[in-house]
């Protein structure tokens, strides 16, 4: 399956090499009618925004750094389905539901529903910011580690996600004006008076035309200061690909089960 997955990988890039049939997009210009014009430089700041609108899937690979476990994550973009494949499981979403093969216990974690998309939406930012019902807001200077940072909030409309009350606050890099920190709340499970995470970015990288970060380090958050360091991602061989992956890389393998 692994195999296969990455043949698919490599072969949408050679569409991306060689296809020059035009296709439709949503342009920039008409998302930029809805974005902040603050944080529209923000956004140019990690390259030309317009190749995130343009593509319609995503691949890349991921290492937890802690503990050298590694995860190949394959999107379409459009309607969010995803699959995450392992060398213990593979997971995803297929529109509708969430899960894992060969067995819900060959994943420890609490949920699968919070668990499919969370690094993919963690490292797309800034861009998936952008997506419908999605309102940013530039607010207040914050302080981390005793600097100040051009702060901009993001905030969700009641039907957005499966936990519209989070909150995210980008810490912009006043030099680069990329993000350096984000700084989030996690509302899933329930907590009414969530404390803040922070989630430092680093290392960005030019993938044609646009930027990611290779290094993702979660930490947790008191007194304005980054404290304990939670987790450590590294991300690697990224594809913005013209076309979705086909529907049946995301639908429940014979021997896998639904699962929230």
């Amino acid at each position: 399956m692994k195999t296969f997955l990455k043949s698919i990988a490599l072969a949408f890039l050679v569409l991306i090499q060689f296809a020059c049939a035009e296709k439709e997009n949503v342009s920039t210009s008409e998302i930029t009618k809805e974005v902040n014009p603050e944080f529209k430089k923000v956004l140019e700041a990690h390259g030309d925004w317009q190749k995130w609108t343009d593509a319609k899937a995503m691949s890349y690979a991921m290492v937890h750094e802690t503990n050298l476990t590694q995860e190949s994550h394959f999107i379409n973009l459009k309607s969010r389905k995803t699959r995450i494949s392992t060398e213990f499981f593979d997971m995803g979403f297929d529109g509708e539901k969430t899960w894992i093969s060969p067995s819900r216990d060959a994943y420890s974690g609490k949920s699968l529903k919070f668990y499919h998309n969370l690094y993919f939406y963690f490292y797309s930012i800034p861009f998936v910011f952008t997506d419908p019902g999605v309102t940013v807001e530039k607010v207040s200077d914050k302080t981390l580690n005793g600097q100040a940072y051009p702060t901009f909030r993001a905030s969700f409309d009641s039907n957005v996600g499966e936990s519209p009350d989070d909150e995210y606050f980008m810490l912009i890099n006043p030099e680069t004006n990329r993000l350096e920190y984000l700084l989030y709340t996690v509302t899933y499970y329930g907590d009414s008076n969530p404390s803040l995470n922070a989630l430092k970015y680093e290392d960005y990288r030019d993938n044609n035309g646009i930027y990611f970060p290779r290094i993702l380090t979660g930490y947790k958050f008191e007194n304005d200061s980054t404290k304990e360091l939670r987790y450590n991602l590294s991300f690697g061989d990224l594809l913005l690909l013209p076309d979705e992956f086909d529907a049946s890389i995301f639908e429940k393998p014979k021997n896998g089960v639904y699962s929230d």
